[in-house]
């Protein structure tokens, strides 16, 4: 399958140059309005809490409702994006979450803001893999590398700003008004999208997919295969749910084997419907491409580590330092705004270097955090301040930028074209349920060290060394990947 990935599938993926990066700035200002209305509600939750008179499951549901129907819907969104034309998905997709964004900024009660991030979830879920897969239809060779360096960039940006801006707004609108302004900020951004991509998405935004039963259907029919779609997201929910829910009601847990049986099943189904002349809703044969398996484990892996950094970070200076929510977004600006220029260098020359661009990002991220930890141990000795973080964490910022796009650009570049949509999803499923599990272990394991030594400098040892172990697995097959590339080669 190596290389069908450049094959141009249809003519409407010829367009003009000028056109193409248009569609790019309509879909970076999409992926900045997701991300940003993400990174914002993690400020919000003692805003939203007391608003709404809500209960701590309350305000852990608007976190975890949106990470679950994001995951569930990603890999069937991919994949009908594929079929029916990513265009129009996409503007579904922004349609979706700018009115959900709309409900929750009104929302009456806890009951109906969380209905609201549910339905923001599955917007979120619609937009992400139609991204992933137009830059993948529309760019080629290193323009593609240079269009998934701007997309990195905006995800440093955009993570960036989220709490600091989040903070600005509870500031400017009060208890009461400011966590709705965090939602409602979304509105502007997105009708802005829908007025771009409507003028400038090649047409049709959609096209008719042919059933099995039409003459005209090519031999695989071009289904868009709706038991796989159930099997996969059912597994994904039953993976996903005892890692954001599970704290409260052990046996949750449970839940875990049957998430793994049903991933067996779906396989299953998939090899079968396969077999009977139909197109699957993932042709597993990209797993037997190398660069793909390898990062895809790769990614996963360094969102189950990674994405815990910021959570104990914005733990750390306000429980464990004393700062305000504002002053702990804060810390995090100057890395964003690194990963942001990271991404860009590492875009423009991931096609050159290969993996050793994410070898290099991952050792980066190796050095901040042993360099972080450091800083926490000599602050515990008074002899440093936690501000000396901004540039120990400058190195995950780099690490971010180095890592994240020019992954995904080397992970998809033998992937074929029919298959762009879903097989970005498969990975972002990964980095999903890799947040989802990384953070429940490493935050637990976090607070149960600041259990036995009361210390929130052994809870930050103790978790940044946990993420620290998490790298070097990445690491080791990056380095495979690397090496079975120089053998092919």
């Amino acid at each position: 399958m190596a290389g069908q990935a450049e094959a141009v599938a249809d003519p409407r993926d010829v367009i003009s140059d000028a056109h193409r990066w248009r569609v790019l700035w309509v879909l970076l200002v999409a992926i900045f309005m997701s991300l940003v209305g993400v990174s914002i509600v993690n400020v919000a939750l003692p805003s939203i809490q007391e608003g709404l008179d809500a209960s701590d499951s309350d305000a852990q549901w608007v976190l975890a409702g949106y990470a679950l129907t994001f995951g569930v819907v990603l890999v069937a969104a991919g994949r009908a994006g594929d079929l029916m034309g990513r265009g129009g998905l996409f503007v579904l997709g922004v349609g979706v979450f700018t009115l959900a964004s709309v409900a929750a900024g009104l929302a009456p009660n806890a009951d109906a803001l969380n209905a609201a991030r549910f339905v923001q979830g599955v917007g979120s879920g619609l937009v992400n893999p139609q991204g992933v897969g137009m830059i993948q239809q529309y760019f080629r060779g290193a323009e593609r590398g240079k269009a998934f360096g701007y997309f990195g960039s905006v995800v440093g940006v955009a993570v960036g700003i989220g709490p600091v801006l989040g903070g600005l707004l509870i500031q400017l609108g009060g208890p009461e008004i400011g966590w709705r302004l965090t939602f409602l900020v979304n509105v502007p951004v997105g009708l802005l999208c829908l007025a771009l991509a409507l003028r400038w998405f090649p047409r049709p935004l959609l096209r008719r997919v042919p059933a099995a039963t039409d003459p005209d259907a090519p031999k695989a029919s071009r289904s868009l295969d709706p038991v796989g779609s159930l099997l996969l997201g059912l597994a994904v929910l039953a993976t996903m749910f005892p890692f954001v829910e599970g704290r409260s009601s052990g046996w949750l847990w449970l839940l875990l084997p049957v998430g793994v049986l049903l991933a067996w099943v779906w396989v299953k189904w998939e090899q079968h419907y396969r077999a009977t002349g139909r197109s699957p809703m993932v042709n597993l044969d990209i797993f037997g491409i190398r660069s793909f398996t390898n990062g895809s484990i790769i990614v996963m892996l360094y969102f189950l580590g990674m994405t815990s950094i910021w959570v104990l970070v914005a733990m750390y200076f306000q429980e464990g330092a004393g700062r305000s929510a504002l002053q702990a977004g804060l810390v995090g600006v100057p890395s964003a705004f690194i990963s942001a220029v990271a991404a860009h260098w590492a875009g423009s020359r991931v096609i050159r270097y290969g993996r050793k661009v994410v070898i290099g990002g991952l050792l980066f991220a190796l050095a901040g955090l042993a360099l972080s930890i450091t800083v926490v141990l000599l602050r515990a000795q008074g002899l440093a301040s936690e501000w000396w973080l901004v540039l120990s964490l400058a190195l995950i910022g780099v690490a971010q930028g180095a890592v994240i796009s020019p992954n995904q650009t080397l992970t998809l570049a033998d992937v074929p074209l029919d298959y762009a949509g879903s097989s970005g999803a498969v990975m972002q499923t990964g980095q999903r349920i890799g947040t989802s599990i990384g953070i429940a272990v490493i935050t637990s394991a976090a607070f149960a060290a600041l259990g036995v030594s009361g210390s929130w400098s052994a809870a930050i040892v103790v978790g940044f060394g946990l993420i620290a172990l998490v790298v070097l697995v990445a690491l080791a097959f990056a380095v495979k990947d690397q090496r079975d590339r120089m053998r092919t080669t």
